[in-house]
C-alpha cells in the first residue's frame, strides 16, 4: 500500500508514521507538510533516511501543488492530519483556521477524486461534538451526535468534516472519519498542556492552569490512535465515523499535579491564570463502534502512558529545547536549503 500522510511532521502524523513502518515495513509512505510552526522535520530524522520514503515541502491550501503531488505519487490512501490544532491560537486567529482546516481539506478531496485514491482518511477531533457537564458521568460522545463546535477550531473541524462527508455522498469518494480524544506522548509542541507542564517543571518556571482545573478531558497514548487509525484504513466501513478514546478521563489538575510528582517538584509551582473563553467542560468517548466493528480497544492506560511520555521528555531535551528557542526552524535549511 502507499499512503500519503499529511502533516506528517506533526505530532501524531510523525508518529503515525513511525507506526506504519514498524506494522507494515513493506508499504511507501509519503509525507506533506508546510513545516509551520508545529511542523519539526527532525522527528523524522530516521525515515528521511529510508528510499522509501518520501518528503514533499507544500502547503495543502495551494490547490495546484496539491494536485500535483497526489498526480506524481498516486497514493492509495490519504490520510489527513494537517490542521491548525490549538484552541487558543483559533481565539486569537481564527481565519488561519478555516482556510487551513476547510480549504486544505477541500482541496486534497478534490485531488483524491481526481485520482481515484482508494480511501481519504480525515482525522478528527472530539472537540466537534462541543462538551458535557461535569455532573453527568453518564454522558459519552457518540458517533451520531450533532455536531455543537465551542471554538473557531472545533468549527472549522467540524465544516471539514461535513466537507468529507458531502464528497461522499456527492462525488463517491471512498472517505472515513475517526474524531479521538486528547492525544499525548512523544513529539508534542511544547505549547500543548503535558508537554509545556513537563518543560516549565524540569526549568522550574509556573505551571499556568486554566482557571480552577476541573476540566475533563479523556486521554489518549499516541501510539493507541496511530494503530486505530491503522485499522480503520485498513478495514473500516466506507463513510463511516469512528469514536476513538483512550477510556482514561482525568481532570486536568490532576494531570499536573502528576507530573510534578513524577518530576519531584513542588506544587507550588503551580499558577492559576484566567480561565480560556469558551472552555469546554467534559470531553468523553464511547468507542464501542470501532471496537465492535475492528477490534480495537486502547492498550496504553494514563499512568502508564504518563511515565513513558515523562520519560521521552528527560529522555529528548535537545528536540523540544530547539522548539523553544525556534532553532529547529532551521533544521529544513539545513538539510535541504542547498539541494
Amino acid at each position: 500500500m502507499k499512503i500519503l500522510v499529511t502533516g506528517g511532521a506533526g505530532f501524531i502524523g510523525a508518529n503515525f508514521i513511525k507506526y506504519e513502518r514498524k506494522a507494515h515495513p513493506q508499504d511507501e509512505l509519503i509525507c506533506v507538510d508546510e513545516l509551520t510552526y508545529c511542523g519539526n522535520l527532525e522527528s523524522l530524522e530516521e525515515e528521511l533516511k529510508d528510499p522509501a520514503f518520501k518528503f514533499f515541502k507544500a502547503d495543502i491550501c495551494d490547490a495546484g501543488e496539491v494536485e500535483r503531488i497526489v498526480g506524481e505519487t498516486r497514493p492509495d490512501v490519504i490520510v489527513h492530519f494537517a490542521a491548525e490544532s490549538h484552541v487558543d491560537r483559533s481565539i486569537e486567529d481564527p481565519q488561519i483556521f478555516v482556510r487551513t482546516n476547510i480549504i486544505g481539506t477541500q482541496n486534497l478531496l478534490e485531488a483524491a477524486r481526481k485520482f481515484d485514491v482508494a480511501r481519504f482518511h480525515q482525522v478528527g477531533t472530539d472537540e466537534v461534538y462541543g462538551d458535557l457537564p461535569l455532573d453527568r458521568p453518564d454522558l459519552f460522545f457518540t458517533e451520531d451526535l450533532p455536531l455543537k463546535p465551542s471554538s473557531p477550531y472545533s468549527a472549522s473541524k467540524a465544516g471539514a468534516d461535513f466537507l468529507v462527508l458531502a464528497y461522499h455522498r456527492t462525488f463517491g469518494v471512498n472517505v472515513s472519519i475517526s474524531r479521538c480524544s486528547n492525544n499525548y506522548g512523544p513529539y508534542q509542541f511544547p505549547e500543548k498542556m503535558i508537554p509545556l507542564m513537563i518543560a516549565n517543571a524540569l526549568a522550574d518556571k509556573p505551571l499556568p492552569v486554566y482557571g480552577e482545573g476541573i476540566n475533563v478531558r479523556d486521554w489518549l497514548y499516541v501510539d493507541d490512535h496511530c494503530r486505530a487509525i491503522d485499522m480503520i484504513i485498513r478495514n473500516g466501513a466506507d463513510g463511516c465515523v469512528y469514536n476513538v478514546g483512550g477510556h482514561n478521563e482525568m481532570r486536568n489538575i490532576d494531570i499536573v499535579k502528576l507530573i510534578l510528582k513524577e518530576l519531584d517538584k513542588p506544587e507550588s509551582l503551580i499558577t492559576f491564570v484566567t480561565d480560556r473563553k469558551g472552555h469546554d467542560m467534559r470531553y468523553a468517548i464511547d468507542s464501542s463502534k470501532i471496537t465492535g466493528e475492528l477490534g480495537w480497544k486502547p492498550e496504553t492506560m494514563f499512568k502508564d502512558g504518563i511515565r513513558s511520555t515523562i520519560r521521552w521528555y528527560l529522555d529528548n531535551r535537545s528536540w523540544w529545547e530547539k522548539i523553544i528557542t525556534g532553532e529547529y526552524k532551521d533544521y529544513y535549511e539545513r538539510m535541504y536549503g542547498n539541494r
